[in-house]
């Protein structure tokens, strides 16, 4: 992984930041006559041990060992955390460069690593560049990549937390199918099952309808229904739940909205004009940001 603000080549005669993280990790520190000395494949090795998500420390020492003359014992460094920007960076950007603990969190280990490095050298030109690489458009939304484009959060450092998320759409008809509704004579069977059954299926497949939303391993999905006689409303209730490292608000939203087209699909022979409106979130709980309801 070399970024182009480092200006590092593929031959790797100067050392990209991605070595000085596994290096930084490892607590080893290398001249610029140690990195040379090493094969060009040894070098590769370590800049990709360095860019991983997590640096296997033993493979950077046992690599670095075969440098002449072989790097010196230092103190570890590691990764700034990931849920907020340090303060120290944040004033290194300076208020032209705005980066939102979102944004921040949605980087790779590398980056945060990267840009906090280039932060703390102080030359603004370079730090102009390097936010322009890791940023650049992903300050305007977290699904937007530094260059345009989108792009599907990282969610791999986050806790694996218990989500839930309730929601609720609402349809109207008229009376001649509110009343074969409700006495269960719609022609095309049962309304209401079929229903529940193609909101439950449309929750489990959310991330192939909607980009950028990720698989979730749900634990929970019910679809339920409520009936007001006076006003000829019927109420779906979508409820998800998942032990995970993000949200389930589509998935309970999928449901609710699929489950009310179905309804529409089965009696609009009897009501072209049923309306299906207020799909909502009524509430959600767990992860990082904090709990809604209305």
């Amino acid at each position: 992984m070399l970024y182009r603000f480092d200006e590092v080549d593929d031959r790797l005669e100067l050392l990209p930041i991605a070595a000085r993280r596994a290096l930084d990790h490892a607590g080893a520190r290398l001249s610029r006559e140690g990195w040379q000395s090493l094969p060009v494949e040894v070098r590769k090795q370590i800049v990709a041990l360095g860019a991983a998500r997590g640096v296997d420390v033993d493979l950077v020492r046992e690599a670095a060992q075969l440098a002449s003359p072989p790097p010196d014992e230092m103190e570890p460094h590691f990764d700034p955390a990931a849920d907020r920007m340090p303060e120290d960076v944040a004033r290194a950007l300076g208020p032209s460069l705005p980066v939102t603990d979102a944004v921040w969190s949605s980087l790779t280990p590398l980056d945060r690593y990267a840009l906090a490095k280039v932060a703390s050298r102080g030359r603004q030109d370079r730090i102009a560049a390097a936010y322009g690489e890791l940023i650049g458009l992903t300050a305007v939304s977290t699904h937007v990549g530094p260059e345009g484009g989108a792009r599907m959060v990282d969610v791999g450092e986050k806790p694996a937390t218990q989500r839930r998320a309730v929601s609720r759409a609402d349809l109207t008809m008229n009376a001649e199918a509110w009343d074969k509704l409700r006495s269960h004579t719609v022609a095309k069977g049962d309304v209401i099952g079929t229903a529940r059954i193609a909101g439950i299926m449309a929750a489990k497949r959310t991330w192939e309808l909607i980009p950028m939303c990720h698989p979730v391993a749900l634990s929970k999905l019910t679809v339920d229904f409520d009936f007001d006689d006076a006003t000829r409303t019927v109420g779906v209730i979508g409820v998800a739940e998942a032990n995970d490292r993000t949200g389930v608000e589509m998935e309970s939203l999928t449901a609710v909205t699929i489950a009310a087209l179905t309804v529409y699909d089965m009696m609009k022979a009897i009501d072209r004009g049923i309306v299906i409106g207020q799909v909502r979130l009524v509430e959600k709980s767990g992860g990082r940001s904090s709990n809604f309801s209305r």
